[in-house]
Formats: C-alpha cells, sequence, structure tokens
C-alpha cells in the first residue's frame, strides 16, 4: 500500500508525464506502446474490468514493463482529465525512476 504522501508524488508525476508527453493513457495507446518496447512502467486500475485487464497486463508482463496497480480509474482519470482511466503507461526512463522511487519510500524516510 502507498502512503498518502507517496501516492499524491507519484499522480504529480504521471501528471507532468502526461502534459510533457511521456506518458500514454488508454488501453489501445499502450498496448502499442509495450508491443513496440516503448513502456517503462504502467499504471493500471485495480478497479479496472476484466476485460480491461486481459487485454493488457499480460502484454506488459511478456515485455517485463513494472506494473503499479495501487491507484483507482478515477484517480488515474482525474489526472489525464477525463472521468476514468484504466491504464497510463510511462515511456521515458526518467519519470518511471521518479516514480519508482516514490514507491519504494517507506514513511520514516527509509529508501
Amino acid at each position: 500500500m502507498i502512503d498518502d504522501s507517496a501516492r499524491r508524488r507519484i499522480l504529480g508525476l504521471v501528471g507532468l508525464g502526461i502534459r510533457g508527453r511521456n506518458a500514454i493513457v488508454g488501453v489501445q495507446l499502450v498496448r502499442d506502446a509495450a508491443k513496440r518496447g516503448k513502456l517503462k512502467l504502467a499504471l493500471v486500475a485495480s478497479d479496472a474490468s476484466q476485460n480491461s485487464l486481459d487485454k493488457v497486463v499480460s502484454l506488459l508482463d511478456a515485455r517485463r514493463v513494472k506494473v503499479i496497480s495501487d491507484f483507482t480509474a478515477s484517480e488515474l482519470g482525474e489526472i489525464a482529465g477525463r472521468n476514468s482511466v484504466t491504464v497510463i503507461g510511462v515511456s521515458d526512463a526518467g519519470l518511471a525512476k521518479g516514480i519508482s522511487r516514490a514507491i519504494s519510500v517507506i514513511p520514516g524516510g527509509s529508501a
């Protein structure tokens, strides 16, 4: 489970990635980017439909893309400017590293 400060930081970083065109929004676009080997990390909604999960998670696993599923579709949608989003893919290595660091930070300052 991700604490609130890390959650805000991650969502902020992903929002910056979307605005900077370093993140891809939506199942089909994420699938296409994964097939081309462009993704470094993916955020998959914890409340995504099984159909959407079937379409994307197995491909991400096969391509060895790190998957984070600690956010709801409405949380992901809010940062993408939509009602809900099932998956957001991160294509920038630096952004993916920053998100991974934010996840690995344990409350109390340890990494």
